[in-house]
């Protein structure tokens, strides 16, 4: 199963550096969910650039924390925040070679952590950095009390 993940935060008040799509500086990203995993495909840009060519390893690491951010809102209708993020930074993502592709799965959910692994391949396929990170995930209704979460029904076109 494959399908397009919707961003339901007011255009006006979301300004996340890693999904909105109004955030001039920002890396607007989009997803998908296919099968257990989510998945985002980005073109990198040169401003991102750490060595000449070479995606910044804080821009690789805030890609792959967004998407497990979405992975838990999406897999588990709430929000989460990052409570760790470990980053193996296996080979330099030259920015190049084409389309970055950025997944996230769920390993599993202990009480409100859940446990997810991500994975950023190159425009070659090539996996250049893997993470593990643990979220803390609020209830419902918190999570829109608090971080203006909008229902998880929200996320998919009815």
């Amino acid at each position: 199963m494959r399908r397009k993940i919707i961003n339901p935060y007011n255009p006006q008040l979301n300004k996340c550096f890693g999904c909105s799509k109004t955030n001039p500086i920002g890396l607007k990203m989009e997803f998908e969910e296919v099968d257990n995993y989510i998945m985002a495909v980005w073109e990198p840009k040169e401003y991102y650039q750490g060595y000449i060519n070479v995606l910044h390893g804080g821009i690789i690491a805030t890609l792959l924390d967004e998407a497990g951010a979405w992975c838990v809102t999406v897999k588990m209708g709430t929000a989460g925040v990052t409570s760790e993020l470990k980053v193996r930074y296996l080979k330099p993502v030259f920015m190049n070679r084409g389309n970055i592709n950025i997944k996230a799965r769920i390993l599993k959910v202990e009480d409100r952590h859940v446990y997810l692994k991500c994975e950023l391949t190159d425009g070659n396929g090539k996996i250049c950095a893997e993470s593990e990170a643990v979220f803390f995930t609020y209830p419902e209704e918190i999570a829109k009390r608090k971080f203006g979460f909008p229902g998880k029904e929200q996320f998919f076109e009815k």
